[in-house]
Protein backbone atom coordinates (compact mmCIF):
# COMPACT_ATOMS: atom_id res chain seq x y z
CA UNK A 1 0.00 0.00 0.00
CA UNK A 2 1.45 3.42 -0.98
CA UNK A 3 1.46 6.00 1.58
CA UNK A 4 2.91 8.81 2.89
CA UNK A 5 3.21 9.71 7.03
CA UNK A 6 3.91 12.85 8.10
CA UNK A 7 4.89 13.94 12.02
CA UNK A 8 6.10 16.43 13.59
CA UNK A 9 3.97 18.97 14.48
CA UNK A 10 2.72 20.27 17.37
CA UNK A 11 2.40 23.23 19.84
CA UNK A 12 5.22 25.76 19.67
CA UNK A 13 5.76 29.57 20.54
CA UNK A 14 6.17 32.28 17.97
CA UNK A 15 9.81 32.34 17.25
CA UNK A 16 10.36 28.52 18.03
CA UNK A 17 11.32 25.75 15.14
CA UNK A 18 9.68 22.75 14.52
CA UNK A 19 10.99 19.53 11.98
CA UNK A 20 8.43 17.93 10.20
CA UNK A 21 8.91 14.75 8.34
CA UNK A 22 7.54 12.61 5.44
CA UNK A 23 7.95 8.98 5.44
CA UNK A 24 6.90 6.98 2.43
CA UNK A 25 6.04 3.24 2.70
CA UNK A 26 5.10 1.05 -0.71
CA UNK A 27 7.35 2.99 -2.52
CA UNK A 28 10.80 4.61 -3.10
CA UNK A 29 11.16 8.44 -2.99
CA UNK A 30 13.69 8.56 -5.34
CA UNK A 31 11.24 9.00 -8.79
CA UNK A 32 8.86 11.69 -6.90
CA UNK A 33 9.52 15.55 -6.30
CA UNK A 34 8.05 16.34 -2.90
CA UNK A 35 5.75 19.16 -1.65
CA UNK A 36 4.42 20.45 1.53
CA UNK A 37 1.18 22.41 1.52
CA UNK A 38 -0.42 23.46 4.17
CA UNK A 39 -3.90 24.55 5.14
CA UNK A 40 -5.16 26.72 7.90
CA UNK A 41 -9.34 27.33 9.19
CA UNK A 42 -11.38 29.30 6.43
CA UNK A 43 -8.64 29.34 3.72
CA UNK A 44 -7.04 27.52 0.77
CA UNK A 45 -4.60 24.87 0.73
CA UNK A 46 -1.50 26.85 0.00
CA UNK A 47 1.82 25.75 -1.28
CA UNK A 48 4.76 26.10 0.69
CA UNK A 49 7.79 24.34 -0.32
CA UNK A 50 8.70 21.66 -2.67
CA UNK A 51 11.99 19.43 -3.55
CA UNK A 52 12.83 18.19 -6.94
CA UNK A 53 14.26 14.52 -7.24
CA UNK A 54 17.78 14.90 -7.30
CA UNK A 55 17.29 17.57 -4.04
CA UNK A 56 18.51 20.51 -6.30
CA UNK A 57 15.96 23.85 -6.99
CA UNK A 58 13.93 23.78 -3.96
CA UNK A 59 10.93 25.99 -3.75
CA UNK A 60 9.49 28.32 -1.23
CA UNK A 61 6.74 30.02 -1.23
CA UNK A 62 7.26 34.05 -0.36
CA UNK A 63 5.82 33.90 3.01
CA UNK A 64 8.69 30.79 4.01
CA UNK A 65 11.51 32.26 2.19
CA UNK A 66 14.57 32.35 4.54
CA UNK A 67 12.53 30.36 7.43
CA UNK A 68 11.62 27.01 6.42
CA UNK A 69 14.25 24.33 4.86
CA UNK A 70 13.41 21.05 2.71
CA UNK A 71 15.73 18.08 2.32
CA UNK A 72 15.10 14.94 1.26
CA UNK A 73 16.97 11.43 2.38
CA UNK A 74 16.21 9.05 0.05
CA UNK A 75 18.28 6.55 2.22
CA UNK A 76 15.51 6.92 4.61
CA UNK A 77 12.85 7.30 2.13
CA UNK A 78 12.11 10.35 4.09
CA UNK A 79 11.26 14.18 3.49
CA UNK A 80 11.94 17.17 5.91
CA UNK A 81 10.77 20.56 6.85
CA UNK A 82 12.66 22.49 8.97
CA UNK A 83 10.66 25.54 10.00
CA UNK A 84 12.29 28.09 12.00
CA UNK A 85 11.17 31.41 13.49
CA UNK A 86 7.71 30.14 13.56
CA UNK A 87 4.86 33.12 13.27
CA UNK A 88 1.25 32.78 14.45
CA UNK A 89 0.07 32.80 10.62
CA UNK A 90 2.48 29.51 9.70
CA UNK A 91 -0.62 27.96 11.89
CA UNK A 92 -1.94 25.01 9.62
CA UNK A 93 -2.37 21.54 8.95
CA UNK A 94 0.71 20.41 6.81
CA UNK A 95 0.45 18.29 4.28
CA UNK A 96 3.26 16.28 1.59
CA UNK A 97 2.69 15.23 -1.49
CA UNK A 98 4.35 12.91 -3.78
CA UNK A 99 4.62 13.85 -7.74
CA UNK A 100 6.26 11.68 -10.28
CA UNK A 101 8.34 14.23 -12.36
CA UNK A 102 12.24 15.31 -11.51
CA UNK A 103 11.24 18.95 -11.43
CA UNK A 104 8.68 20.42 -8.51
CA UNK A 105 6.26 22.89 -8.27
CA UNK A 106 3.73 24.75 -5.77
CA UNK A 107 0.70 24.11 -7.08
CA UNK A 108 -0.93 21.08 -5.81
CA UNK A 109 -2.76 19.65 -8.81
CA UNK A 110 -0.16 17.25 -10.11
CA UNK A 111 0.46 15.71 -7.12
CA UNK A 112 -0.51 11.90 -6.66
CA UNK A 113 0.08 10.95 -3.24
CA UNK A 114 -1.12 12.90 -0.34
CA UNK A 115 -0.39 12.39 3.29
CA UNK A 116 -2.86 12.60 6.14
CA UNK A 117 -1.61 15.99 7.51
CA UNK A 118 0.25 16.99 10.73
CA UNK A 119 -0.95 20.04 12.71
CA UNK A 120 0.72 22.70 13.70
CA UNK A 121 0.15 24.88 16.28
CA UNK A 122 1.72 28.50 17.04
CA UNK A 123 0.94 30.55 20.13
CA UNK A 124 2.18 31.87 23.42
Amino acid sequence: QLQLVESGGGLVQPGGSLRLSCAASGFTLDYYSIGWFRQAPGKEREGVSCISTSGGMPRYADSVKGRFTISRDNAKNTVYLQMNSLKLEDAAVYYCAAYSSAVCGLLSGPYHYWGQGTKVTVSS
